[in-house]
């Protein structure tokens, strides 16, 4: 078995920076995913905001990570290609006691060094959210809050990974295995793999993970769904800006923002479950989401509601991320990372870099092949389809060709199901949710995906 510097458990948003970070430093990384593709599971159904960690606990890992992450991210986007919607966050006070807790939450921010949030009067609200309902009271203005593209940043970071000579594996799902002192040998049957350092990134399976090869955890994940309801892109005019609730110690609360391929989303929920596989739509929570938004935004009463999905955050009886380290056996277990994620998986590569769990082999960034450019996703940069030799339209409700699709399948880091495709390239996620467009996509995807697309899809 060939010997890698660190593996990696998890392909998702975590997993997929981790491996960026220790790959640039010169690293020989292995991932090993359990699903068929990048961010197969919590990660695939996040709200893509950019964070600032305005209201993160002071002084927290957590308020580090993101911050760290948000700046990272801006500095590398536009070597990436990556888009960035400028839209600031308003965080709405609806009612006296809410409008009380504004204060608080304004020299938090200051706290957290987000000295840029003040708290704004009604009126001045509603000249920068002229839809905004009247009943809004007073809110907390953070100007560096952003929507960004959920899912190509990490299509990069791992297309470095491969490009710096690192492995990713799919379907394969981390059994067993044990430390020898020198080395952990890994179980994922077929295979088994030899790694000097282990960074456990599984996100809902985290802790199982840690049983499985510590023989205990020192968390326990209860996964917490969110649903959401997507609006069709009509809506994209009523609003500017992501408007957020007061937050409560157990939730952010229910969101209301534009998404970067020209929606308008509105989640998620906050229900607990046992179940870590399956996250269900179910219609009185999306009723109340839509009745929701309309209460915030009441053009939105009426508009058509084109999609909805659901995802599992992972969890555990703590609020605060679970990042623990085990110098003994070279392992370091990243768990718990809930909403933030997304903004602080580039924050917490750091810090687990910053650990040492490679016993200093990771340095200074080295040389290596420049980071890949993203295809644009963006509604509010220029398209793909408005370039010449594109081939036909695939995808009409949103606009994806045929240069897309084949380029996608013949990338460094092709999708491995049909999930996989349409987060590369929005096939199938529009307005008839792929009923015009599969049996065309069944006809290109043909032996070419590892985990064909299903029969119904067949023309």
């Amino acid at each position: 078995m060939e010997m890698f510097d660190l593996a990696v458990i998890g392909a998702g948003v975590v997993g997929c920076a981790m491996a960026r970070r220790f790959a640039l430093n010169g690293a020989r990384v292995l991932v090993l995913e359990k699903g068929a593709d990048i961010l197969s599971g919590a990660s695939k159904a996040n709200s893509a905001i950019l964070h600032t960690g305005f209201d993160a606990p002071p002084g927290s890992l957590e308020l580090d990570c993101v911050q760290r992450g948000h700046a990272e991210y801006l500095a590398l986007r536009e070597e990436m290609n990556l888009p960035l919607l400028e839209t600031g966050a308003i965080v709405v006070a609806w009612t006296e006691e809410e409008e009380a807790r504004l204060g608080e939450l304004e020299r938090q921010a200051h706290l957290n060094g987000v000295g840029d949030a003040r708290i704004l009067p009604a009126a001045e609200i509603r000249r920068i959210e002229s839809n905004l309902s009247d009943r809004a009271r007073a809110g907390l203005h953070v100007p560096r809050e952003h929507v960004i593209d959920p899912w190509s940043p990490f299509l990069g970071y791992a297309t470095q990974v491969r490009t710096r000579g690192g492995e990713i594996v799919f379907d394969a799902e981390v059994t067993g295995g044990g430390f020898d002192g020198e080395a952990w040998t890994l179980e994922a049957p077929p295979r088994r793999f030899k790694a000097r350092s282990v960074a456990n990134c599984a996100g809902l399976f985290g802790d199982l993970v840690d049983r499985r090869l510590l023989g205990s955890s020192s968390f326990e994940i209860r996964p917490r769904k969110g649903q959401f309801a997507v609006f069709d892109k009509a809506a994209a005019r009523l609003l500017t800006s992501i408007i957020l609730p007061v937050p409560s110690e157990r939730t952010k609360g229910v969101v209301l923002c534009r998404t970067i391929f020209g929606n308008v989303l509105v989640g998620p929920t906050a229900e607990e479950q046992p179940d870590r596989l399956r996250a269900t739509v179910t219609e009185p929570e999306l009723r109340a989401l839509v009745a929701r938004a309309g209460e915030i935004l009441p053009a939105l009463r009426g508009m058509p509601v084109t999609a909805a999905y659901a995802g599992l955050r992972p969890a555990t009886e703590k609020k605060e991320y679970r990042i623990h380290q085990d110098p003994a056996r070279r392992w370091v277990t990243v768990g718990g990372i809930r909403s933030t994620g997304m903004t602080a998986a580039l924050g917490i590569a750091r810090h687990v870099e910053a650990l040492g769990i490679l016993g200093g082999a990771s340095g200074a960034a080295r040389p290596g092949a420049p980071a890949p450019r993203l295809p644009n996703l963006a509604e509010h940069r220029p398209r793909d389809w408005q370039l010449p030799g594109y081939g036909e339209i695939v995808c009409h409700c949103e606009m994806v060709t045929q240069r897309e699709i084949e380029a996608a399948l013949a990338g460094p880091l092709p999708p491995g199901d049909f999930g996989g495709l349409k987060r590369r390239t929005r096939c199938g996620m529009g307005r008839c949710q792929g009923f015009n467009c599969l049996g065309r996509l069944a006809e290109l995807t043909a032996g070419r995906l590892p985990h064909p697309m299903p029969a119904r899809a067949l023309p």
